[in-house]
């Protein structure tokens, strides 16, 4: 929580900071475009990855998978995707990197791996199941299904 609170803190410090030298150099207006441009060429890229993310993961639970990696690279892509619309180069710089995808899939095996193990920490009956696999307990119901016509009702009704 304080680490939260110290972030919440300094990343508008120092993006402030970064903003006044680059606008020093090079002026306000230029400093001004170029973080308008930087969030505009975000959306575009994170509207791109997103897609093909999502798709991704369609395919995966298409094949009775778990899609964890393209949900954990979803997150990184919101979160690239908040920073390039934050105001500032600091937070362009970290939505930057994690729109590219080898570092966004480093990053996003990391956060699954983290995960995985607070849920083994936590002692959590987590467990993946294959599609066509139920190892639950109870007591297990043999039946056959036919559909009834019209004709059948009627016959039913009069025993």
């Amino acid at each position: 929580m304080r680490f939260a609170l110290l972030l919440f803190i300094l990343v508008p410090i120092i993006e402030m900071t970064v903003l006044i030298k680059v606008g020093s150099h090079i002026g306000a207006l230029a400093t001004i475009g170029l973080v308008l441009l930087t969030a505009i060429l975000g959306v575009t890229i994170i509207r791109n990855q997103g897609l093909e993310t999502a798709l991704k993961a369609q395919e995966k639970m298409a094949r009775g998978e778990l899609p964890a990696s393209e949900v954990a690279e979803g997150i990184m892509l919101i979160f690239a995707g908040l920073c390039l619309m934050m105001p500032g180069f600091i937070t362009d710089a970290i939505g930057g990197l994690l729109l590219i995808p080898p570092l966004r899939r480093l990053f996003a095996a990391g956060l699954v791996v983290n995960f995985i193990a607070s849920m083994v920490k936590k002692g959590s009956r987590w467990t993946s199941y294959s599609r066509y696999e139920y190892h639950g307990q109870g007591e297990t119901i043999d039946g056959e299904y036919s559909k009834e016509s019209k004709d059948d009702k009627d016959l039913i009704d009069k025993k």
